[in-house]
């Protein structure tokens, strides 16, 4: 199972994953099912995860009805015991929407729910996250997850973001992160794909980012909090949902 999803994640578009991966997975649900990890999202128990991960599939990892990963089912459970996500109205502006959580927060009455990318067929809205089309102060809750790494200036976007944050907005912007990196690294002339993926982890990645990013995000302006959740969790929830111990939350507020 690892070789197929390693040889799936590198060589089929993402667009066409995102269409098609969801309907093949359904099948494999069933033979994973069991009673020792949960998804929060779906509440489904199986006996484990699938791996995921391009060049070194991570174990237990992909949900297979939901399609969550580690880091979605953090931010649900974020979601659920540190905000009022699920109760307060608002407008979200979802950059890159992943399908766990698009038909849920479509499905919350109190929300006014826009979903927008550059290339996913998930999103309703095309858009550039350079040049974000709507104006400023339209939005109340911003998530962008796994995008800034991919993009050319992001300073640029996150100054987007920030821009079409209501003052006393609030956000979640997570990328993958290099706790072993003090800098974040990136070089504008390094364009060879195979370069690419060797120093940056993807061929499709500008950057790696270290423990800097949260310096990063208040350089655009925003208010940062890098909330350690995960580790003040109980051990037996941690299992129970397969989640990374390493995986910071950075909330970000707009003052």
């Amino acid at each position: 199972m690892k070789k197929i999803i390693s040889f799936l994640l590198r060589r089929v578009p993402r667009p066409l994953l995102q269409r098609v991966a969801h309907i093949g997975l359904r099948v494999v649900a069933i033979f994973y099912r069991g009673h020792q990890v949960q998804c929060p999202i779906s509440g489904r128990w199986y006996r484990k995860f699938l791996p995921y991960g391009r060049l070194q599939p991570r174990e237990n990892a992909l949900c297979p009805d939901s399609l969550s990963l580690e880091r979605h089912r953090l931010m649900w459970l974020y979601l659920q015991r540190k905000t009022q996500f699920f109760t307060q109205p608002a407008k979200l502006l979802h950059i890159a929407p992943e399908l766990c959580f698009i038909h849920r927060f479509e499905a919350l009455s109190h929300l006014e729910y826009i979903t927008a990318d550059l290339e996913s067929p998930l999103a309703k809205v095309k858009m550039d996250i350079h040049q974000i089309p709507f104006p400023e102060n339209s939005f109340d809750i911003v998530f962008c997850n796994h995008v800034l790494e991919h993009v050319d200036d992001d300073h640029k976007a996150m100054k987007e973001m920030l821009r079409v944050l209501k003052p006393g907005g609030w956000g979640i912007i997570q990328v993958p992160l290099d706790d072993k990196r003090t800098a974040t690294y990136e070089d504008p002339t390094i364009t060879d794909p195979a370069e690419r993926e060797r120093l940056f982890g993807q061929n499709d990645h500008a950057r790696v980012y270290g423990l800097d990013y949260g310096r990063r995000l208040e350089k655009a302006g925003f208010k940062v909090t890098e909330d350690d959740f995960v580790r003040n969790l109980p051990e037996e929830e941690v299992k129970r949902y397969a989640l990374d111990l390493k995986e910071t939350i950075y909330r970000v507020d707009k003052p």
